[in-house]
Order: structure tokens, then sequence, then C-alpha cells
């Protein structure tokens, strides 16, 4: 078994972060699978209607992530420092506080969807259809919270296989139910967020019940107090993957915006179809960034300096090279993609091919961004890791979205992500130059 406190080369580097890329990719196709046959199966309106509300549901579920790394930071380093005891401390006290956060989320969700929709621009049917599916979705929103957490945390406790398989199960349980709910029995949109609600629910409770219950990794759920110091900083630590997810969502609905405006649903069908590819491929940078994240907070609380900077490097090896075989696999598969979920409309598959032909470019940047941001959290900086993810989304996507169309009219919408990324790219690396001294890598 590969331990936290081990010398990582490049394959067994890859191996520990294997189960976390898997995990990520398969959470990322609850959205695919109910696309597919939202689309397919139900209509086009619908379908634009999936993504229409999906930024605001991210928004929500993104607490997970802030919880479970910043968590993994503080957890992985007070192990490495030799408090074990403590570490499940932080541990539970972290899941039993992001449970509340999330339940009262969900209930102020539900009972303001129709204004939050409506306010960002849907209107007829598509504003019908996303508080339909909405509604339905963000009961699951708790599961959710807890399912992203523990995805992270799952390396951290030197489990990443767990985590994968139950997200193998919570993926296999989706796709089933949507085939079940919305071709066999016809029950339309209310059947894709039925069949999306249930695979979370499958994805959050059975990790819970793992941890609550006596094992054999690293980590388990036990009586706790409350901890002021650590919840800052897991919530410093965390902001960054918070931001970043926050920043998603909201540069998705400035886009869906955006779209409406100069496309209409066609273009927001489209960039739905493009973010299920972005989901998938950034799920790959995402999970090897998670599965990272615990070993380099580890030798920073052991102080293993030649460890880190091995770590860095070879993980900058690594992010260059899933870059390359991201930016020509979406090229390669830009057609085939684009009549797999459009395929019935010649017009709005024309343009979906075009918007991933030129969106693809921003793979070759987005891998340096998203490692950069979630290594200063690993290494509890989070007010570094936070700037990234700040600047990347907030900053450079909302402003290149807002100037571009003015410019190239719709394809400035999907340039826009391309120099984002890029300028990401110098942000982060200016970081890396100007932290080596502090961090010793």
């Amino acid at each position: 078994m590969i331990k936290l406190s081990d010398r990582f080369n490049y394959k067994k580097l890859l191996r520990y972060t294997f189960p976390a890329v898997i995990m990520l990719v398969f959470t990322s196709i609850y959205g695919v699978v109910d696309g597919f046959f939202v689309s397919n199966f139900v209509g086009k309106i619908p379908f634009a209607a999936v993504n229409f509300i999906m930024p605001v549901l991210m928004i929500l579920g993104s607490i997970g992530f802030m919880f479970g790394a910043g968590g993994s930071a503080l957890i992985a380093k007070t192990i490495g420092e030799g408090d074990r005891k403590k570490a499940n401390q932080i541990f539970s006290l972290l899941v039993y506080i992001s449970i509340a956060i999330s339940i009262v989320l969900t209930v102020l969700a539900i009972i303001f969807i129709r204004p939050i929709v409506s306010a960002l621009g849907a209107e007829g049917q598509l504003l019908e259809d996303s508080i339909t599916y909405g509604r339905v979705i963000l009961l699951s929103v708790p599961f959710f919270v807890l399912q992203t957490e523990f995805q992270i945390l799952f390396a951290t406790a030197e489990k990443p296989k767990i985590g994968l398989y139950i997200t193998l199960v919570a993926g296999v349980t989706n796709i089933i139910l949507d085939a079940l709910f919305i071709v066999v029995f016809s029950w339309g949109l209310m059947g894709a967020a039925l069949a999306t609600a249930f695979s979370i629910l499958v994805g959050g409770v059975i990790p819970l019940i793992h941890f609550g219950r006596k094992n054999s990794s690293l980590l388990q759920l036990i009586k706790t107090k409350y901890d002021g110091r650590a919840l800052f900083e897991t919530f410093t630590n965390g902001s960054s993957e918070l931001m970043n997810m926050v920043s998603m969502s909201l540069v998705s609905i400035f886009f869906n915006v955006q779209l409406l405006k100069y496309a209409g649903e066609n273009g927001v069908a489209a960039y739905g179809v493009l973010m299920y590819v972005n989901m998938i491929f950034l799920s790959i940078y995402l999970g090897y960034s998670v599965g990272t994240a615990p070993i380099i907070s580890y030798h920073f609380g052991a102080q293993n300096h030649n460890e880190l900077k091995g770590l860095l490097k070879k993980s900058i090896v690594i992010m260059c090279a899933f870059s390359l075989v991201m930016f020509v696999s979406a090229q390669l598969l830009s057609r085939p993609l684009s009549m797999l979920f459009v395929g019935y409309d010649q017009v709005l598959m024309g343009m979906t091919q075009r918007a991933i032909f030129i969106f693809s470019f921003a793979f070759l940047f987005s891998g340096v961004g998203v490692f950069g941001s979630s290594f200063f959290t690993a290494m509890n900086d989070g007010l570094t890791s936070a700037l990234i993810s700040f600047l990347r989304t907030l900053v450079f996507q909302i402003s290149a979205v807002l100037v571009f169309p003015l410019i190239w009219g719709l394809d400035g919408i999907w340039l826009s992500i391309v120099v984002a990324e890029a300028l990401a790219v110098v942000v982060t690396v200016l970081f890396f130059i100007g932290k080596r001294k502090k961090y010793h890598y």
C-alpha cells in the first residue's frame, strides 16, 4: 500500500492519484448523462434548462470542495506532525459543520429559486424547466456537499480506491435510473432530476457510513469539540477551491447571459455540451491535484524539502503531458461529441462543433493553473491559492467574456476562456518563482 510518507517517483505518483482522477471524472459524468438523455429524449429547451440552472447548484455544492481541500491540507499536515487524534477531531468537526451549513443553504435556495432563475434572464419554458429540475436537485445538495468533501478526504485517509469504488457505484446508479426514468417511464425532466438526486444520495451516504464505523484508514468520525482555529485555517486554505468552484459557476452564468444575447437558446445548449467536455477534462486536472494535495501537505508538515521539490517538478511535467493529450482529444472529438448530444439539429450541431474547436486551445493552459492553486492550498497558503483562482476565473474570464464578443461576436465568447487560461499560467508561474525560497521547494 502506498503511504503519504513514501518517496514518490512518476509511477507511484500516478498510481496514487489515479483513483482520485477517475473518481472526479465519474462525478462530472452525472451532468453529462443527464444532458445526453434530456437532449435526445426530452428536448432542446429542457436540455438548455439543465445547463442554465446547473451553475447555481454547483455554487452550493462548492462548500464541499472548500471543506475537503482546506480540511485535507490541515489534516494531512497534522498527521505529518504526528498527532493522529487531533487530525480525527478536525476531520469530524468539518464533516458535522459542512452538513449543517449545506442544509441551511438548501432551504434558502429552494425558497428563492424562482426569483434567482428569473433574474438570470430565463423566461417562458426555459424558466419553468429550470425551476422543475432545480427544485428536485436542490434536495440532494447536502449529500452532494458530503460526496465532494469525502472524495478529497479519501486520499488523505490513504484510501483513494474506496472513494473511487463509491463514485463508480453512484455513477452507474445515475446511468441506470436516467434510462429507466426518462426512456422507460417517460418522466421527462423530472426523471432526470430524480435520477441524479438518487445517485448523489448514494455518493454522500455510503462514505458517511464508512467513516462513521471503525475502519483501517487514517480517518474516522469521532466525538469532537469546537476548534475555531481549525475552522479558520480550513476556510482560508479551502477558500481558493471555494473561489474556484463559485467563480466557475459565476462565469457560466455570465456566459449563459451573453449567449442568450448573441445566440439565444441554441447558444446556451451549445455551451452546455462545451461544459460537459470541459467538466470531464478539468476533472482529470482536479483529480490529480486532489490526489497529490495530501502528499504535499504531509511532506510540508514533515519538512521534507527535497521531496517537495521533486513533487512539484514531477507534477508540472505530468500536467503539461495531460494538457497536450486533452487538446488533441478535444480537437478530434469535436464533431463526434456534437453529434452525440445535438445531432438532431444541424444548426446547433455546427455551432457546438465550432465552440469545442476554439475552446479546446484552453486545455493547453488550464492544467497548470488548476494544479498551482491546489499546490498552494496543500502548502496551507490559502491566500496565494485564492489569488490564483480569483484571477484565473473571476477577473480574467469574466473580463474576457464581456469584452471579446464586442469584437468577435459569438466566437469571442468561446475564445475568452482560452486567453484567460493563458494569463492564469503566467500568474501561476510567477507565484511558483516568488514563493520558492519561502517554502524551500
